[in-house]
């Protein structure tokens, strides 16, 4: 097993550019810099974003990429829609026979004054009552 020389490929690398060295170098006196203002200055750093005073862009544009995991429930006043007091059993699906919820509805809050009353009907763990029972 012999040593090989470990070189980079040809053409991978590049000289460094030599800065100030000259007016002959092509990048001599300003360094590549130009004139004056505050980017040619020793100890620049430009802030990431900055865009010279101007409202930077992921400033201007809302925020976006969070949604909550949290399953808020869909509330229903018992007191208001008085065909859930006269099921036997409380679910999430008899529920929607008698009162019209959409597919996606997880979770079923009951709130109202006769609410408590229908806790000992629930067979669901996805249907709660307000308050505690």
């Amino acid at each position: 097993m012999g040593l090989e020389k470990l070189t980079p490929a040809a053409g991978s690398t590049r000289e460094t550019k030599r800065l100030g060295r000259g007016q002959g170098s092509g990048q001599g006196k300003t360094a590549g810099k130009g004139h004056k203002g505050q980017r040619a200055r020793k100890g620049y750093n430009e802030k990431r974003g900055f865009e010279g005073g101007q409202q930077p862009l992921q400033r201007r544009l809302p925020k976006v990429g969070f949604t909550s995991r949290v399953v808020k429930p869909y509330v229903i006043n018992v007191d208001k829609i008085t065909a859930i007091k006269e099921l036997n059993e409380i679910t999430v699906a008899t529920i929607a026979t008698v009162h019209k919820i959409s597919s996606s509805v997880i979770k079923i809050k009951l709130i109202g004054a006769g609410a408590k009353d229908l806790a000992s009907k629930i067979k669901d763990e996805n249907v709660t009552v307000s308050g505690r029972a």
